[in-house]
């Protein structure tokens, strides 16, 4: 094991965003900064950033999700989180995301979402 502490840093300040590319979806407006990555090379730690009036699809977390709003608010399943929130979602929880005023957040996805119909 690596055990130089400046190898598990990401000062995210110093990244850039990148577009959120996935096959079929559409991801206009949303960024994103992976934090740390699986073997595979999946990130399943991730910032996203939404710009004002940005969604993303219905879709179903097969393994769950963590989300923490760090800047701005979204709105899951009709409930509006704003900075500071938490949501865990279990496995198979299926929902989209939308944001009215553009937001940052945390999210920490175990396994890859599937987008629905």
């Amino acid at each position: 094991m690596d055990t130089n502490i400046q190898n598990y840093i990401r000062r995210t300040a110093e990244m850039d965003w990148a577009p959120l590319a996935e096959l079929g979806v559409d991801t206009k407006d949303i960024f994103v900064k992976a934090l740390r990555r699986n073997a595979d090379g999946r990130p399943p730690t991730i910032l996203l950033k939404f710009e004002a009036g940005a969604s993303y699809p219905y879709h179903n977390h097969p393994a769950g999700e963590e989300l923490f709003v760090m800047e701005g608010s979204c709105i899951i399943e009709g409930a509006t989180l704003r900075a500071g929130d938490y949501l865990y979602t279990p496995p198979n929880f299926r929902h989209s995301v939308r944001t009215d005023t553009g937001c940052v957040l945390l999210f920490m996805v175990p396994e890859e979402v599937e987008i629905l119909g």
